[in-house]
């Protein structure tokens, strides 16, 4: 399927950089020993943002991905380094595993100069020109009619591209998810539709929200062929991904995905969380993507406690790292507060006066 995304970067004293590895699409041991580790490290990088939010040192907004790694890992891992993904505020994760740096994002939540959007964008607006990643948006469903756009760019100039757009169930509720599939659907655009369906958005229960909770029929409404899949199971999404990937890059129309997912943390840092019984998370928590597919690879004779403790120390390091590296960044200066309000002036203009 080409270039894979691999998120795992070198080992170097100071700044990391980001490889890629083919993934096939009946994984080995190496393989699901990756795809394990990926999703260690998004869950390790967001119970410690999560640390440094009560500590004050992220500020604003901040939206967990806790409990929904599987999907991020099990899709992206499939996708073309030449691939581009659109997010949402919940954004995180998927952007450390299209190949963004810990260091970048880390430093981005802190609002530091050295992070990817140089501290401007913070928890919710991630962005990275090298890996394809399209940012997040704190409009819900602001997404989709942009990884249409990107679809229809990638069309017009005859590339084997594809457009990946993550959006929750929520984002179902508005407009632009009917007309951006829709469009899509009209113009045989080659575009993953990929809903995450944690259940709630925010705080209204997905089955009090939707009159019709089959979302795979409203995508069939368009015309666009698509599956629902256990998003607590890596190794579901993971397969279901290649089967999509393939259909768009073949058929050069979309595909509609539904994760069905749940999120172990409240809505944002900021909700009190009184919409739902703490019995019903302790019982999602049962299908923790993490350890039910360590369980299994220890299952499958592929994975020993040691090797397990070698990648969490391993991740712990590169978490700390981050931390320290985001630390010692650099207040953007105040010289620059009005620098982006309007665009710069062209040079040509500057030299005609």
């Amino acid at each position: 399927m080409g270039n894979y995304r691999m998120g795992t970067p070198k080992k170097t004293a100071s700044k990391k950089t980001t490889e890629k590895k083919a993934v096939s699409a009946k994984p080995g041991k190496s393989e699901k020993i990756h795809l394990l580790t990926q999703m260690i490290r998004i869950r390790q990088m967001e119970e410690k943002t999560y640390e440094m939010y009560t500590k004050e040192k992220i500020r604003g907004f901040l939206h967990l991905y806790d409990g929904e790694e599987a999907v991020a890992v099990g899709i992206i891992e499939n996708l073309d380094k030449e691939d581009g993904i659109v997010s949402t505020y919940r954004e995180h994760g998927h952007a450390l595993i299209a190949g963004m740096s810990m260091n970048s994002i880390m430093a981005e939540l802190y609002g530091k100069a050295e992070g990817c959007s140089g501290g401007r964008g913070g928890s919710m607006h991630l962005y990275d020109k090298k890996t394809n990643f399209f940012g997040g948006s704190a409009i819900v469903a602001n997404g989709l009619p942009m990884a249409v756009g990107l679809a229809m760019a990638y069309k017009m100039q005859n590339r084997n591209s594809i457009s990946c757009c993550f959006f929750g169930d929520g984002a179902v509720d508005e407009g632009e998810f009917h007309e951006s599939m829709n469009l899509a659907s009209l113009w045989n655009l080659p575009v993953l539709f990929v809903c995450e369906n944690n259940f709630y958005s925010m705080g209204m229960p997905f089955e009090l929200a939707q009159a019709e909770t089959d979302l795979v029929k409203k995508a069939n409404a368009y015309k666009i062929e698509g599956a629902a899949v256990d998003g607590m199971d890596v190794m579901a999404v993971y397969d279901a991904s290649v089967k999509a990937i393939n259909y768009i890059r073949e058929q050069k129309k979309p595909w509609f995905l539904e994760c069905q997912t749940y999120r172990f943390r409240a809505h944002s840092m900021f909700d009190p969380e009184r919409y739902r019984e703490k019995d019903e998370v302790k019982e999602w928590k049962k299908r923790d993507p993490i350890t039910t597919f360590t369980s299994r690879l220890q299952e499958e004779g592929l994975l020993d406690e040691d090797e397990l403790n070698e990648i969490k120390k391993r991740v712990a390091e590169e978490v700390e790292e981050s931390v320290e590296f985001s630390e010692k960044g650099t207040d953007e200066p105040i010289e620059n507060l009005t620098r982006f309000v309007y665009s710069d002036e062209p040079k040509t203009l500057n030299k005609s006066k």
